[in-house]
């Protein structure tokens, strides 16, 4: 019988992201095949407490099945099951863990610090390392490598938090004469729409400006493209490949959290309704947008398409895209031909084959 590998869900954090976090990495862990795979679950409280054992499954237990929630609860030893476990750090080592599934989205996640611990750990982990995780966070850094890579995008501009208090009329006037209204406004380090306003006026402006300050130092400033929302997904490492093009039908002016995770209204068009070529030049941008941030494993890169002229030009690239009911990721792979358990083995297999190759490297100098 083949030993099933011990996979480390790590969830929660301390990030603005956390409650979707919870409910990304409980479709996880139900997809993953218990035959498999034996499931650790690790939370991180919202004040970075790391949390094993029952008080782990606790955090989850709303957004688990009956069956995978008493199955976990079963699981666990007899004294974990008695007491809260609370530690100040990581909970796992190579000894106990086999590979590490971090379903963290946003800062202290999906920004590389993680990704950074993990490789300190010396443990496989799934998804992007510690540069594509830090670039892709950083909306900014991430259009300026789009933008030396010849992908198109659309206008922006960005501020510090700084820089908007010290001078908040020049700033108000470098929008308006650069951008215009309307225009969107955005943490640079932040996922999930979350802290994302559209401004009309100078008076929503002021309001959006203060709102994404209050997630990021760094603020971008979109221009409002009339286009439809279009993402595909990407799978793999050196030789990735590109799902279907799907598109997003948002119950809102624009695609934003509550669209995103709570009203579930918003409606997913799979494949999109598109010509074969438009789609055929989105896959080969997706695809060169995630090798150009050197990612690997899986990430989920948003486009638009303008409405008027057909031009495609990049959003953003998602390194840990969200694994809830409503999200996409999923869906377009399951269009593509590869189901969700397929999915979450492929990626686990790519974290193995990664950590495996960067192994092999020399690490050390011997001047002997």
């Amino acid at each position: 019988m083949t030993k099933k590998l011990r996979v480390a869900v790590l969830f929660g954090g301390k990030s603005g992201e956390h409650d979707v976090s919870l409910s990304s990495a409980a479709s996880v862990i139900q997809a993953m095949d218990p035959e498999k795979y034996d499931v650790i679950p690790i939370g991180i409280s919202k004040r970075g407490e790391w949390v094993k054992g029952a008080s782990s499954i606790q955090m989850i237990a709303a957004h688990l099945n009956t069956e995978i929630l008493e199955r976990l609860q079963g699981s666990l030893p007899i004294a974990s099951s008695e007491k809260k476990e609370i530690e100040n750090g990581p909970t796992f080592s190579k000894e106990e863990v086999d590979v590490v599934f971090p379903v963290l989205h946003g800062t202290f996640g999906e920004d590389g610090t993680m990704q950074g611990l993990l490789e300190i750990a010396d443990v496989p982990y799934v998804g992007a390392g510690v540069l594509a995780s830090a670039v892709a966070m950083d909306k900014v850094i991430a259009k300026k490598l789009f933008a030396q890579t010849g992908i198109p995008q659309g206008a922006y501009m960005y501020f510090l938090k700084s820089e908007i208090i010290k001078n908040v009329e020049v700033v108000y006037a470098q929008i308006e004469s650069t951008i215009g209204y309307p225009c969107f406004i955005k943490p640079a380090n932040l996922g999930s729409s979350v802290g994302i306003s559209k401004a009309e006026n100078r008076t929503e402006l002021q309001a959006a400006l203060a709102l994404a300050g209050k997630y990021d130092r760094k603020i971008i400033v979109e221009e409002f493209i009339p286009a439809r929302e279009i993402e595909v997904a990407v799978l793999g490492n050196d030789d990735p490949k590109a799902s279907v093009v799907g598109e997003i039908i948002s119950s809102g002016d624009f695609y934003d959290y509550q669209a995103k995770y709570v009203d579930g209204e918003s409606t997913m068009q799979i494949p999109a309704d598109l010509p074969s070529q438009t789609q055929a030049q989105i896959q080969e941008l997706a695809i060169r947008a995630y090798q150009a941030l050197d990612c690997s494993g899986l990430s989920r890169v948003d486009f638009f398409v303008r409405k008027d002229n057909g031009e495609i030009l990049i959003n953003e690239i998602n390194t840990m895209p969200g694994f809830t009911p409503y999200s996409m990721y999923a869906h377009l792979w399951a269009e593509s031909g590869l189901s969700y358990k397929a999915v979450i083995a492929e990626l686990i297999q790519l974290a193995i084959t990664r950590y495996r190759e960067k192994s092999e490297l020399i690490t050390t100098l011997d001047m002997n």
